[in-house]
């Protein structure tokens, strides 16, 4: 699976001007699953974006996770992070999952965060949506989880 995480002090996401999710700080986790990936990946992935240390501590330093500091997540499938554009300028998507894979693995992928962590949100798996955030810091990690 492939995730870019965010370190927003707010963010949401819209699906037809209805607001979908919604978190104050946080991570807005990016999600897109590859046609390799298992159950195994999913879990890995909510393992990391809840132990990643990108909080700032009294010091100021990247000391604490999403769980040290009350935060929430917003997970929103996107599979355009796996995009190639070696060639031409048009991007090809061949590296994501085909749909149905890439549903299921969003699915358990938000079902394993909801039972770990108070405060899961979520965007629409295959809608056309609006994301807006805050970016805090910047603070803006990819994650490869294969």
């Amino acid at each position: 699976m492939i995730a870019l995480v965010q370190r927003v002090s707010q963010a949401r996401v819209e699906v037809a001007g209805e607001v979908a999710g919604a978190i104050d700080h946080g991570l807005l986790v990016l999600v897109c699953a590859e046609p390799a990936d298992t159950p195994a990946q999913a879990t890995r992935l909510v393992d990391k974006l809840l132990k990643l240390r990108i909080f700032g501590d009294d010091a100021g330093k990247m000391n604490r996770s999403v769980q040290d500091v009350g935060g929430g997540l917003l997970l929103v499938s996107q599979f355009t992070l796996a995009a190639d554009t070696r060639a031409g300028n048009r991007p090809s998507f061949t590296g994501a999952a085909p749909a149905a894979l890439g549903r299921a693995l969003y699915e358990e992928t938000l079902r394993l965060a909801r039972e770990r962590h108070p405060l899961v949100q979520a965007g629409e798996f295959g809608a056309d949506m609006q994301v807006h955030l805050v970016n805090d810091g910047p603070v803006t990690i990819p994650l490869t989880l294969r």
